[in-house]
C-alpha cells in the first residue's frame, strides 16, 4: 500500500510556499533536479498532480490545495516531536556567524530547531557577509561560523561544495557587445577577486555594472538579461546558459562551505550546534 512519505511533503510545501521548483529546493537546499523528481514521486502517490507548470513557476492544483493543510500538520507534528525526544537540559550561550545569503536559510532552520530542542542555551546569531567571519572568529566575537571559501584551511570543515560558472541569461546575446557587462559580488567576497582575475585574462574589453552582497541580486541581474556573471550551480535555473571555455571563460574554482569555530574551549552548546549542523547537512541529497 502506498504511504505518503513526510520528506516529500516537506518538499511540496517549500516549492508551495516558494512558488517555483528552483526557490523551492534553494528553500531546503536541494538541487532543482532533486526537488523535481521528489514532486513526481508525490503525485506518482496521489495519482494527480500537485502543481501546475507555468512559465518559471508553479501553482496549486485542487489536489495541492487539499494537501498544504495536511502537509502543515503532519510535518509540524514530527517536527515538535523530535524537539521533544532530543530536549535536555543544555545550557550556555552561543555567538554564531551565518552568511547572508538567501541559499543558506537552510542553516536558519537548523538554529532555529536547535533553539527549540535547547531552550535553555541563549543563541545570538549574525548574518553577515563570509568573509568578515574567519577574523571574527580569531578575536573572539564569534564562537562559531558557517561561511564560503575557494580553498579550505581544513578539509574536514567542509560542509559542501558548489562548483562555480560564468553564467548568462539564454534569452539576451551580451557576448556580440563590445563592451562585456558584468554583475558581481560586493567587495568583501573572493568570488569577486575571481571573477575579476578571470576577466583580466579574457582579454576584451569589460564593465562591472552591477554589484551585491547577494546571490539573490547577482542572479537578478543575470536573468534579466542586462550582464553576465559567476554563479554556484545550486543557483543555476533553465534561464540561464553556462558560458564555456570555448567563448573564452576559464574553468571557475568551487566554493567551498565551512564551518569554522573559535580557538576557545570547547562546550556542549557549542558541540551541540556543530554537531547539528553537521548532520543536517550529511543528510541532505544534493
Amino acid at each position: 500500500m502506498d504511504t505518503l512519505d513526510s520528506d516529500l511533503l516537506r518538499t511540496f510545501l517549500a516549492i508551495a510556499d516558494a512558488g517555483s521548483v528552483t526557490d523551492g529546493a534553494a528553500r531546503i537546499f536541494r538541487s532543482q533536479s532533486a526537488a523535481s523528481l521528489q514532486i513526481k514521486r508525490l503525485e506518482e502517490t496521489l495519482g494527480q498532480p500537485v502543481f501546475d507548470r507555468h512559465g518559471r513557476g508553479v501553482t496549486l492544483t485542487e489536489a495541492g490545495e487539499q494537501l498544504i493543510p495536511v502537509a502543515r500538520e503532519v510535518t509540524s507534528r514530527l517536527d515538535q516531536t523530535l524537539r521533544s525526544l532530543r530536549a535536555d537540559g543544555m545550557t550556555g550561550s552561543l555567538r554564531i556567524g551565518v552568511p547572508d545569503d538567501h541559499s543558506h536559510r537552510f542553516l536558519a532552520q537548523i538554529i532555529a530547531e536547535f533553539a527549540q530542542s535547547h531552550p535553555s542555551v541563549e543563541l545570538h546569531v549574525t548574518c553577515d557577509l563570509s568573509a568578515r567571519f574567519p577574523q571574527a572568529l580569531a578575536n573572539g566575537a564569534l564562537d562559531l561560523a558557517v561561511y564560503e571559501v575557494e580553498r579550505p584551511d581544513n578539509p574536514d570543515s567542509v560542509l559542501w561544495r558548489d562548483q562555480t560558472y560564468w553564467v548568462a541569461s539564454r534569452h539576451h546575446d551580451l557576448l556580440t557587445q563590445d563592451v562585456l557587462p558584468v554583475a558581481l559580488f560586493d567587495r568583501d567576497c573572493w568570488w569577486r577577486d575571481a571573477a575579476l582575475e578571470a576577466l583580466n585574462r579574457l582579454g576584451r574589453p569589460y564593465r562591472v555594472i552591477f554589484s551585491s552582497q547577494s546571490v539573490t541580486g547577482v542572479a537578478a541581474a543575470i536573468e534579466a538579461g542586462i550582464a553576465i556573471g559567476l554563479l554556484g550551480e545550486s543557483s543555476l535555473n533553465d534561464t540561464l546558459v553556462q558560458l564555456t571555455p570555448e567563448q573564452g571563460f576559464a574553468v571557475m574554482p568551487v566554493s567551498n562551505l565551512v564551518l569554522g569555530t573559535a580557538g576557545t574551549g570547547e562546550t556542549p552548546a557549542r558541540k551541540g550546534m556543530t554537531d547539528a549542523i553537521r548532520r543536517a547537512f550529511q543528510n541532505e541529497r544534493f
